[in-house]
């Protein structure tokens, strides 16, 4: 079965096409990713602006195109925190479905904390004990911790690298001034987060997901992607504190030429590091592991789950564009 998976995320749209099949793990056939940096489309009164919606309308059109170019039995599509946050969200959303036929669902953070666990799950197996994710997007950074599929905790924080770039940041690069601040302000955040974590006991594995943590490790000596996914890598909070002060005072622009750095993210790699360290800190993590799989994932391990098209009990699962049903 082929199956597409349309993420709609603050910074881009990114269609993932699959060979997949129940009980074995998905093969990527196609990705295609698109700049949108919907985030920063939202206007003062917090609602996406015209220019911002025409653009999603434009992305999902697009998307769902080439998923029928790659015949895709089943696309499935998403979106995170921008179209989640926009006071406007109904209204764009009737106008995706209306213009594309595309019925674009909107994962709450929990949702995305929880199907991003299962995914690392399935790809460390249960030999890897309790199991502790973190993932920073855009707009939110997202914890998990359990011993099963389903974790024990999942919570969102509204700390992605994007919004923190632009709501503590003034100056490019960051002045000592922003940057001491927004270090305090990170720690006042994740604390209440950070000793619900702390009491349900010490991770057997610590892992990390997502663009940010892949492009920080990759900068603090970790193997270049073209080495393949199996190739285990980690990032230290020791190696990330170094790369912080050589990182932060370097604009976007410099940043955007250094190696596995694109030039769509450079902006936010500040943001970002400073996101991880402070959540590496407070949990006490002296290393974290890189999954490659993350959300895109762990939306096409959930629609396997069920793809015999039965509700389980207690299902709240949806029905995609093309009669997929998948849980959050």
């Amino acid at each position: 079965m082929r199956l597409g998976v349309l993420d709609v995320g603050s910074n881009t749209v990114h269609l993932l096409v699959v060979d997949a099949h129940r009980g074995a793990h998905p093969t990527p056939m196609s990705s295609e990713k698109s700049v949108l940096r919907l985030a920063e489309q939202l206007t003062g009164g917090g609602t996406l602006s015209k220019h911002g919606a025409d653009s999603l309308v434009k992305a999902v059109a697009d998307g769902k195109a080439s998923a029928t170019q790659f015949g895709c039995e089943d696309l499935m599509a998403f979106a995170t925190s921008a179209v989640r946050e926009a006071g406007n969200s109904a209204a764009v959303l009737d106008r995706v479905r209306k213009e594309t036929g595309i019925d674009l669902q909107v994962l709450s953070g929990e949702d995305e904390a929880r199907l991003t666990f299962l995914a690392v799950r399935r790809w460390h197996g249960w030999s890897a004990g309790r199991l502790l994710n973190l993932d920073i997007g855009g707009g939110s950074l997202e914890i998990a911790v359990g011993r099963d599929e389903s974790p024990d905790l999942a919570c969102s924080i509204p700390l992605g690298a994007g919004r923190v770039t632009r709501t503590r940041f003034k100056h490019d690069p960051p002045s000592r001034h922003e940057l001491r601040d927004t270090v305090d302000w990170l720690d006042e955040q994740i604390a209440p987060v950070a000793k619900r974590v702390l009491r349900l006991g010490e991770p057997d594995l610590v892992a990390a997901t997502s663009k940010t943590f892949r492009t920080l490790a990759r900068l603090t000596g970790a193997a270049p992607s073209g080495q393949g996914p199996r190739v285990r890598r980690v990032l230290t909070h020791a190696g990330l504190r170094q790369l912080i002060a050589f990182i932060s005072r370097m604009s976007a622009a410099d940043l955007g030429e250094l190696e596995g750095v694109s030039a769509g993210r450079s902006a936010q790699l500040v943001a970002g590091a400073l996101v991880a360290e402070a959540t590496m800190r407070a949990l006490s993590l002296t290393e974290l592991e890189i999954c490659p799989w993350a959300l895109r994932e762990g939306v096409i391990l959930r629609r396997l789950d069920h793809t015999d098209g039965a509700a389980p009990p207690g299902d709240t699962g949806r029905t995609a564009h093309f009669g997929a049903r998948w849980n959050q």
